[in-house]
């Protein structure tokens, strides 16, 4: 824009500033990438006094961004056509949150200027002497992005400049502040209860009434779903929610095939992250750094002590275990180690997901099979809570060789839960034909591992260039890397996945040391981000990533960073192991 000091004291001069105001609402444009001229983002400041709002973080802006989607349906609905592209007639797009409540950078509160402009005759603006402006404020800030219609400038100029601007407003004029209130009130009563759980000795908890099941294909509860109700001799109340408390140590739940065993696991697998009201499991809350585990046949390893579950491998050291083509048991000991070392304080455990072999191993075959390298988990889940910390909840559907280990055990049945320790003990003791565990030497459970700088690069050889892709299947591929994601349950969101791409990228690009402690760099890049935002990482560099992004867990970029085939992780001394396939 062509820019006029304020009462003429200058010559005009070309200004490069992309914010342009309607009142004191700013619309930022800037360009997606190289191959999206046609498809800018667009971040609308607006500030909060204006939605008569005082306080502010995730939740609330959460709130905000569910609120905005109607205004953005109703612009959308006049230009649908199903015969027609939408690169023709335009659309605005928005991102669309599930059930969890994310730190994103398509929804923040940041402190931003106020406009510094009045509008001339023509294309003259007139800059405001900065005494005049006043103080940056506080402003809600909501990403998205806007396919231009191809060849019709004044669709364009009208979709950018009096039809979004109109919906914001009617926002604006119709933001209800009570559901505002009330999100941030559910935010407040479940890190309360986060809070109160971490000093309890239960690992997690399931509020009465919620409704764990998921409409098929979608993020939604189950229209008619059985609520759940706890065990009376579990049921706890906390912060004023009765629930039940799912204690510390050994836990199993078992039942028939589709009684919701695993429905309930994948409930307590979502409770690492806050829900928005209606989603169901509100108040369904677990330990933070639960992992889920299971088996992943051909993942890579890299210097894992997994001697713990594998006591010996042909021409292999256990110690310090490394393949291209991990097998299902020598998979699942590995993401059992990783996580005990990220600093996880539950695991969660499907059989439907896991080696058998690693799983259990019965009084037959104990027999029948005298020379057997694999400890089962069943001989190390006890150790693993009293040497550790750490617990376990396991779906089990099919074997009974958990019952004798387990401290606490529940039957789903119709989809209700049932207590059923005592019983189980006693049918386990009866039981003489049960596995009687050998025993075992305790277990070294912590190794400290640097990775080292040769082979972290986003950069493909040869070509001089960075590489940064992520799929819709959950791969990223970066450089030469194409990480698995699909395994790693708390990464539930593409967003997610393309954010745990730019994090690692980011780390790449930005590396001065040749070897380095990977959980330290990101505790100092997730502080940047608390103050400079989730955007600080992106780059437009890259075509084949999407803008938005939610924050993933740190634990789970490490496990991203575990999966890489060709990275090195050294030990203590600086050791690489040496047993690659």
């Amino acid at each position: 824009m062509f820019v006029h000091p304020y009462q003429g004291e200058m010559a005009p001069y070309e200004d490069m500033d992309n914010t342009y105001y309607r009142e004191n609402i700013g619309y930022r444009i800037e360009r997606t990438h190289k191959l999206a001229q046609d498809k800018p983002t667009i971040t609308i400041s607006i500030p909060v006094s204006y939605l008569g709002i005082t306080e502010t973080g995730v939740a609330g802006a959460d709130y905000c961004l569910r609120a905005f989607l109607p205004y953005i349906d109703e612009l959308n609905e006049p230009l649908y056509n199903r015969n027609r592209p939408d690169s023709e007639k335009g659309k605005y797009y928005c991102y669309r949150p599930g059930g969890e409540v994310l730190a994103r950078n398509s929804v923040y509160f940041k402190v931003c200027p106020k406009k510094d402009y009045t509008v001339g005759s023509g294309d003259a603006v007139y800059l405001i002497p900065p005494e005049d402006v006043g103080e940056p404020e506080l402003c809600l800030c909501l990403m998205l992005q806007v396919q231009l219609p191809e060849k019709k400038l004044r669709k364009t100029l009208r979709m950018l400049t009096q039809d979004l601007p109109d919906a914001v407003d009617r926002y604006i004029a119709e933001f209800k502040r009570y559901e505002y209130e009330d999100a941030i009130e559910l935010a407040k009563l479940q890190k309360d209860i986060r809070t109160r759980l971490k000093r309890s000795g239960y690992c997690a908890f399931l509020a009465n009434g919620s409704i764990l099941p998921r409409e098929g294909g979608s993020d939604l509860p189950m229209q008619g779903a059985v609520p759940f109700i706890s065990v009376p001799e579990d049921e706890i109340e906390v912060c004023g929610v009765k629930g039940m408390g799912i204690r510390r140590g050994v836990t199993v739940i078992t039942g028939g095939g589709y009684s919701g065993k695993s429905t309930l696991l994948e409930a307590v697998a979502a409770g690492i992250y806050d829900h928005a009201w209606g989603d169901g499991r509100e108040l369904c809350i677990t330990d933070a750094t639960a992992m889920g585990i299971a088996a992943e046949d051909g993942r890579s390893v890299k210097n894992v002590n997994i001697t713990p579950f594998i006591k010996w491998i042909p021409g292999k050291d256990t110690a310090h275990f490394s393949t291209e083509r991990a097998s299902g048991s020598t998979s699942q000991a590995a993401n059992i180690m990783e996580a005990v070392n990220i600093g996880s304080r539950l695991l969660l455990i499907d059989e439907d997901r896991s080696a058998t072999n690693f799983m259990i191993r019965d009084s037959l075959m104990r027999e029948l099979v005298k020379k057997e390298p694999i400890t089962p988990f069943t001989e190390r889940v006890r150790e693993l809570y009293e040497k550790e910390g750490v617990s376990t909840i396991l779906v089990i559907g099919g074997s009974g060789e958990y019952l004798s280990v387990a401290d606490r055990v529940y039957l789903m049945e119709d989809y209700r839960i049932h207590g059923v320790t005592e019983e189980a003990k006693q049918l386990s003791t009866n039981n003489v034909t049960s596995s009687k565990p050998e025993k075992v030497q305790a277990a070294q459970w912590k190794q400290h591992r640097i990775l080292s700088a040769e082979g972290f690069s986003s950069f493909v050889p040869e070509t001089g260039t960075e590489r940064l892709e992520v799929t819709d299947m959950g791969i990223v591929y970066l450089g030469e890397e194409a990480i698995d994601l699909r395994m790693l349950s708390g990464l539930i969101t593409k967003a997610q996945r393309n954010a745990v791409g730019f994090l690692i990228r980011y780390l790449e690009v930005s590396l001065n040391e040749t070897k380095f402690d990977m959980g330290m760099k990101l505790e100092t890049l997730y502080r940047r981000m608390e103050t400079e935002g989730l955007d600080c990482i992106f780059s437009n560099y890259f075509t084949d990533c999407e803008r938005f992004m939610d924050l993933p867990r740190k634990e789970d970029v490490l496990a991203a960073v575990n999966r890489m085939r060709k990275v090195r992780f050294l030990g203590e001394k600086g050791v690489d192991s040496c047993n690659e396939d």
